[in-house]
């Protein structure tokens, strides 16, 4: 399909640009397309640009010799509904995978050996003394000052904090640093200190404003959820976590079988440059296969990373520049395949999380056969190991096989692994995890202003903005998407 240029456009037809083919653009372009696929007049044309050779942005599944690989996030949270919803309405529902309960518990290096996780914790505070009482994670000393989160009085800050400070004061730094801070560095791949309350975990803030103690708080929210939490399963039958049987680029796929035909999907191409045209819209500058383009576009949604967007949009508003302020760090994904028989360990969880005070190359570990059986047959063990967070990059700087010599020695050092796989996949994901500091929100919500005001029709989503899960991208792609359709004063009905 040819690209349409500024003469190309008709009365009787709008044009939508989307930055970007990751699962926020491609889940746009699906929300306008079941909006007004079928609308002849005015028509709709959309138009998805992506610099990669291959749509789904992060989301990356390999399928060799019987393994199913995920190379980015490998699952949907299912509570957050965007993501079921995109599965159900692609047809996909059938295709669900849940989690094995079996292995749901969580280990975390201590001292160079595994100790399990806590139960009952709230996103890593503890709910229930006993068990933290029992736990080798934290000293007595660092129990005891978890304790006085009980009675240390409101911090009283109305606005955004650090959620390392915010926490190191109510908990004490052995909690933070042994139990929270690994679980958060597996989500944003941060240093906890750096990143926002607000836009991260608003429910710790909420806690202690209205019960006075993140443990109380924390275990009265255990509580209530527990009956809950069993009637909900009972009733979907499904776990908290959910994946696709033949991997979550099946959503990438099934997106493209339904959009190829409807709209422009171009790959291998890039956007140089968006500014205001003759027509009232927008001019967006491409470059790709063939001579440099020009597109007309009636509305843009630009879902790139921050830092890409703020380039492309200060020239629409100055507050756009601001967007450079969201920090991205770099991480790799290290996969192993040891064939039936050669790994004696018994990998009874989900995997580990390491501490940043374990100086190792390893952020975490996924034990994928584990966690979903279904990704290796036949005995084999998968494993799936992260390296590289925020103040802990230089691991990425080491040749593949570096890497896989250290995350080998790491793993027999850990997990008593002595075998050697006979499959080594490494992804590397440069500046890919958004980093929210502390005023996030503010800065966000102070950019969409300003674009709604300088720069009407242009919208920004993605995982830099709110929420970096697969369904906080769907959700936002959603959102970005209807207000296009209500700028361009269309509705499915009119």
């Amino acid at each position: 399909m040819s690209a349409r240029n500024t003469d190309s456009n008709t009365a009787s037809e709008l044009c939508v640009v989307i930055i970007g083919g990751g699962i926020t653009g491609l889940s746009a372009a699906m929300r306008l397309h079941r909006a007004l696929g079928q609308r002849t007049s005015p028509r709709l044309h959309c138009t998805v640009i992506e610099q990669d050779a291959q749509l789904g942005g992060k989301i990356k599944t390999y399928r060799d010799n019987g393994l199913v690989m995920e190379a980015g996030p490998d699952s949907l949270l299912a509570r957050k509904t965007a993501g079921i919803d995109l599965v159900r309405s692609l047809g996909l529902e059938g295709d669900l995978v849940d989690s094995n309960p079996r292995a749901r518990k969580t280990y975390i290096v201590h001292k160079g050996h595994l100790e399990s996780m806590p139960l009952g914790t709230n996103m890593g505070v503890p709910a229930f003394f006993g068990s933290m009482w029992k736990t080798k994670l934290i000293s007595p000393l660092g129990k005891a000052r978890a304790l006085l989160d009980m009675f240390i009085p409101k911090s009283g800050i109305e606005g955004d904090q650090s959620l390392g400070v915010f926490l190191r004061r109510r908990l004490g730094n052995e909690v933070v640093d042994q139990l929270i801070e690994p679980l958060a560095a597996g989500i944003y791949a941060a240093r906890i200190d750096d990143l926002s309350l607000q836009a991260t975990y608003p429910v710790f803030a909420d806690l202690e404003r209205k019960q006075g103690s993140l443990m109380r708080g924390s275990r009265q929210l255990l509580d209530a959820a527990a009956p809950m939490s069993g009637a909900s399963a009972k009733k979907s039958g499904r776990s908290a976590f959910l994946t696709l049987r033949t991997g979550l680029q099946a959503l990438i796929e099934r997106l493209y079988d339904e959009l190829h035909e409807w709209a422009e999907l171009r790959t291998q191409t890039k956007v140089t440059e968006v500014v205001r045209d003759a027509q009232g819209g927008y001019a967006v500058a491409i470059e790709g296969p063939g001579n440099p383009e020009v597109l007309h576009a009636d509305a843009v949604i630009v879902t790139v990373p921050a830092f890409v967007a703020s380039e492309l949009l200060s020239g629409l508003s100055a507050k756009a520049a601001n967007l450079c302020a969201i920090r991205y760090a770099s991480t790799a994904t290290v996969f192993l395949g040891y064939e039936p028989g050669t790994v004696n360990v018994d990998l009874d969880a989900s995997g580990f999380l390491v501490p940043r005070s374990e100086h190792m190359g390893i952020t975490a570990s996924t034990w994928v056969s584990s966690k979903w059986p279904h990704t290796a047959k036949d005995g084999r063990v998968l494993i799936r190991c992260y390296v590289g967070r925020s103040g802990q990059q230089e691991s990425l700087q080491l040749e593949n096989d570096a890497i896989t010599a250290m995350v080998q020695d790491e793993l027999r050092k850990v997990l008593n692994i002595s075998a050697q796989p006979w499959f080594v996949k490494i992804t590397r994901w440069p500046q890919s995890m958004p980093n929210y500091p502390v005023g996030h929100t503010d800065l966000v919500s102070d950019v969409e202003l300003a674009l709604q005001n300088e720069a009407p029709g242009v919208f920004i989503a993605g995982a830099g903005y709110h929420g970096l899960g697969i369904p906080d991208c769907i959700a936002n792609a959603n959102g970005a998407a209807e207000k296009v359709l209500q700028h361009l004063h269309l509705n499915a009905d009119s």
